[in-house]
């Protein structure tokens, strides 16, 4: 049997678009969730939803972790079966060690996979693969596809306003201090993914409807034209999101807005209410 020249593999930290689900090259390895002895498979047996109520309802602060090496080998070896190789971009290796355990997974296997680290996370690494694949459509190689994609890490835009500061703290995202300033003064923080993978507080706002309109503004300064697209990606809060669009859209007419769910691993540690901006320039 021929085998099909590149798979592409990501981990559920990603936003999985419709277009992706339905691609058949496309592979999604799951992260799991733990709420005390209980383990779940993000996106398996564990939507958004049933996290947010589980979080709720929880006595014990649920916790995230990634694959082991043998459990991604395992999915590399099925994978290998109808492909040469792969390409493999995960969130970045500054917030999770999935990337790490991915690569030894790799070597275990013995599957050739080129890996990106995204240095992000949520639509930061569905860019990258949708950037990927069309390279790879116009014919580009591996390495020119990896040139390109570690290039245009650095294009990558992201203002998020945390919905449940205690969550970020108490995920280990968020040092004690500002945790305690931001509880003591009831401020808003937007939350930044550096330029080298890291989350970091760039700004504070006294209330939930300044944060929302900073990450408005935010928006419009990066689009100036009223052209391109962005990823609004929310965590339970529909409604909130889709009168979120609806503003940016009466202040950027003509930009393309496209909302979309935050993952349950995403969730873990940032909370029901998040919102966050993201686009590639």
């Amino acid at each position: 049997m021929t085998k099909k020249p590149i798979a592409w593999i990501t981990d559920s930290t990603a936003y999985i678009s419709e277009e992706l689900k339905n691609h058949p090259d496309f592979y999604s390895i799951p992260l799991n969730i733990h709420f005390g002895e209980k383990q779940f498979v993000d996106g398996v047996d564990l939507t958004p939803t049933q996290l947010y109520e589980n979080i709720k309802n929880a006595t014990e602060f649920p916790k995230t972790s990634q694959p082991s090496a043998g459990e991604f080998a395992e999915q590399f070896k099925k994978i290998a079966e109808n492909y040469e190789q792969a390409i493999a971009i995960h969130v970045s290796a500054k917030l999770s060690g999935t990337l790490s355990s991915s690569m030894a997974g790799a070597d275990i296997a013995g599957f050739p996979i080129t890996f990106i680290d995204s240095l992000s996370l949520s639509y930061g690494i569905t860019g990258l693969i949708e950037k990927g694949m069309n390279l790879q459509n116009e014919g580009a190689s591996v390495p020119e596809i990896k040139e390109q994609l570690e290039k245009m890490t650095s294009t990558f835009k992201n203002f998020i306003y945390i919905g449940q500061l205690e969550q970020l703290y108490k995920g280990g995202r968020m040092s004690g201090v500002q945790f305690f300033l931001g509880s003591l003064l009831k401020v808003k923080p937007i939350i930044q993914i550096t330029s080298d993978g890291r989350l970091e507080a760039i700004d504070k706002v006294r209330s939930e409807k300044k944060a929302l309109q900073y990450l408005v503004d935010k928006v419009a300064e990066g689009h100036p034209k009223g052209k391109g697209n962005v990823y609004l990606m929310q965590g339970n809060v529909p409604e909130q999101a889709k009168q979120l669009k609806d503003l940016i859209l009466s202040q950027v007419p003509g930009l393309s807005v496209e909302i979309g769910d935050i993952s349950s691993t995403l969730a873990v540690h940032a909370g029901e209410g998040t919102i966050a901006m993201l686009w590639y320039e």
